[in-house]
Order: structure tokens, then sequence, then C-alpha cells
């Protein structure tokens, strides 16, 4: 059964949809000796080249998805090279034999908190949509002072350069002094949108973590820099959730998508 050029490479883990659908623009991939365009479709049967290299058809053939969540620092950027030399999260995350990490959305520099990387770019691509309306929390502290008025305003809507923007929820979770933090959360992953909002308000956003990402949390206990595996029920219900899977296992919802564990978590290998 023939599919989607872009849907088998993303798959595969050599990027995220998005990403492969502009490769195939900009001419880098064949099929069978030709370039490659948008609209083509594959099967194991057909002969795949990227920048002038093939690719091995055991490549292709379905893998286990790997999922990591990663506790990403201040300071490092989300792209694979840097053009200025700063320090990159794909530096500490493991080697792969086959494939590449592919990153759920992105963390500005100054930004910390879970980001998900996984070897499934069709996944990546699912969990990145708008359509998909995953909730993204994050812990958020900021300086000035913040009025009732303020929140509703950002409950109900606030006009950005991109567009409209709000909060799904905030929470206020104390503070002393002019340092206040609050729990918000959204649907969507515009760039810089936690800041932006609270800068429309006329406070500045002094830290902010994202705490979660859908089902899963960051645990306490895990240090900048650190990841660790998702156990397949983890694996398999983002699977569900984004469409990629029938059904979610018999067991329900993993223990990697409860906010508080033990702090041993022996589904999953720390680093």
């Amino acid at each position: 059964m023939s599919e989607k050029l872009q849907k088998v490479l993303a798959r595969a883990g050599f990027g995220s949809r998005r990403e492969i659908e502009g490769w195939i623009s900009e001419g880098r991939i064949k099929v069978n000796g030709k370039v490659a365009t948008l609209g083509d479709r594959v099967d194991e049967s057909d002969r795949l080249e990227v920048d002038g290299k093939r690719i091995h058809p055991g490549k292709l053939k379905d893998k286990r998805t790997r999922v990591l969540a990663y506790h990403k620092p201040v300071g490092k950027v989300c792209s694979r090279h840097d053009p200025e030399g700063r320090p990159t999260i794909f530096e500490d995350l493991p080697p792969l034999a086959g494939g590449r990490w592919i990153s759920v959305g992105r963390l500005d520099l100054n930004t910390s908190g879970l980001l998900l990387l996984t070897t499934d770019g069709e996944l990546a691509n699912r969990l990145m949509h708008p359509s998909q309306q995953i909730e993204r929390e994050y812990a958020v502290r900021v300086l000035g002072e913040v009025t009732p008025e303020m929140l509703k305003n950002l409950e109900e809507g606030v006009q950005l350069e991109d567009g409209k923007a709000h909060f799904d929820a905030i929470r206020d979770v104390g503070g002393e002094g002019a340092n206040h933090w609050y729990h918000v959360v959204l649907r969507e992953g515009r760039n810089r949108e936690v800041r932006r909002l609270w800068e429309s308000q006329g406070v500045q956003v002094s830290r902010l973590q994202r705490v979660r990402f859908g089902p899963v949390s960051l645990p306490r206990w895990q240090k900048p820099g650190r990841w660790e595996d998702l156990d397949e029920k983890a694996i398999e219900y983002l699977l569900s959730l984004t469409g990629l899977a029938t059904k979610v296992g018999r067991h329900g919802v993993s223990k990697a998508f409860q906010k508080r564990r033990p702090r041993k978590a022996p589904h999953a290998r720390r680093r």
C-alpha cells in the first residue's frame, strides 16, 4: 500500500513532516531517480534518495517509536546547529543508530522545562499541530503588580501582533514582594506566546518553565539537561491521543503521565 512520501520519511525519523515537505520543495529528495513532488506516494519497492544519498529500505520499515522527556536548561537552543555557537539541546541526547531526534516544538533560549523529543516525525507533527489542541502548562514568575482586571484580560483574550491569544487557565501559586508565581495553560505553541501575553499587561516575566505537555509532566527530581525514555504504555497513549493508534493499552495511562510519581521511576531510563 502506498503512502505519502513525507509521511513515510517522517515515520522513519528523518524529520518532522513539515520539515520533509520543505526538503521536497527544495528538490532535495528523489523517487526512482526523479525529483520528488509534494503529491508523490511511495511503497516499499520505490528507491528513495535524500541529498543524493540512497536510503536503505531497512530504515523505512516500522521501528519501535521512542519518546524522550527532556528537561531543557536555560541557555541552550533547540536548533540542531547554532550559527552563534551556543550549546544546543541535542548535545545532551543519547545517540541513535538510525534516524534522529525530532523535537516536539521548541522552547526559547531563556525558557526551561519539559521538551518532548521522538524518533517518529509523524508523531511529532501531530503533537505540534494546532488542531490537536494539546495543553501546555507553564510555571511563570512575573515582576510587577497583577490586578484582577489583568487576569480577566488574559483569560478572555488579548490582541497580539500575530492574532488574538489567551490563557485557558491561570492559577495563582503565591510569591513574596514584587515577584509572584502563576501556573498558566494554553493550547498552542506560538513563538514566545506566554511572555508576550504577560507583557501585554505591562508586567515582565522573570522566569518561565514548562511543567507539562499534554498528559506528560516534568518530574520534580529531573535535573536540567537530563532525559528519560517514556515507557511503551506512555508512548501508546500519545499515539492514541494523536490518532496514530486505535486504542490505549489495557492498563490505561502510564505512570509517566501522573503529576506526582515515586522518586524512582522503574519504567524509564534516566540520564
